[in-house]
């Protein structure tokens, strides 16, 4: 969204504007060295095909996908951020036989690692296990390295969940949590995250709590805004330490 991307646009030196069909991309300079940022749209379907043109097209040295999301934890608060450590997708699942009139059952779910291509992920059973993507070790140090600067909020490790899917059942959250380790839920990173490994491309996902339906913190549109600011620090320190490689 535009409240997730204005920020960093503007701390770019010389942005210069590029549109690749529904997609937009702003390309410039921090500190010197080449960035772009991505407007990715919402969605697991539009953040993968950004991510991929972004890979092709500017062919980056590594890739943040920041941006709000929701809390599963109740110790923590809004405006909280999260490192994510891993990022895992919480909409492929295979549900249990249940017949006509027996209802649904979360329980009952097994998830679906899509990345197994060969024979059907349904029934492989080496398939029925949570794909996990790694945030690489360099970019997390760089947000470490910053973290004591933001005031805003605490910065913690975590496991960012993604899917096309908006939780607000307290129960199904709390089993997330329990069974995958879930920090927050959005609906970008784990998709992005999918694409930067397919590219061999290092990666991180970064979000902050704008709401948290665990302890009723209720949404607040500027925490996208406190990220940005966030985000701008960890790619000078990324940076950095590149430079001095």
């Amino acid at each position: 969204m535009d409240v997730e991307v204005q920020r960093l646009v503007g701390s770019l030196d010389n942005a210069k504007e590029e549109k690749v069909r529904g997609w937009t991309f702003w390309r410039g300079t921090v500190d010197g060295y080449p960035v772009v940022v991505s407007k990715t749209l919402k969605g697991m379907s539009n953040a993968a095909a950004a991510t991929a043109l972004a890979a092709q097209l500017y062919r980056p040295a590594a890739i943040i996908n920041q941006g709000t999301s929701g809390g599963h934890q109740p110790d923590l608060h809004v405006y909280d951020i999260v490192l994510g450590t891993q990022s895992v997708n919480l909409g492929s699942f295979k549900t249990g036989y249940r017949p006509r009139g027996r209802g649904s059952d979360l329980a009952e779910w097994v998830p679906l690692d899509l990345n197994r291509t060969e024979g059907s992920a349904g029934e492989n059973p080496e398939a029925h296990r949570m794909r996990r993507f790694s945030g690489d070790e360099g970019l997390l140090a760089a947000a470490r390295s910053v973290s004591g600067n933001y005031r805003q909020g605490r910065v913690v490790d975590g496991v960012i969940g993604s899917a096309d899917v908006w939780n607000s059942e307290i129960d199904r959250i709390d089993r997330f949590r329990e069974q995958y380790g879930t920090t927050v839920e959005e609906m970008e990173t784990a998709s992005a995250a999918q694409i930067a490994a397919l590219f061999n491309v290092p990666f991180l996902g970064i979000r902050v709590l704008s709401n948290n339906i665990t302890n009723d913190g209720k949404y607040d549109p500027r925490t996208g805004e406190a990220c940005q600011e966030y985000v701008v620090e960890v790619v000078k320190a990324y940076i950095a330490r590149r430079l001095k490689q």
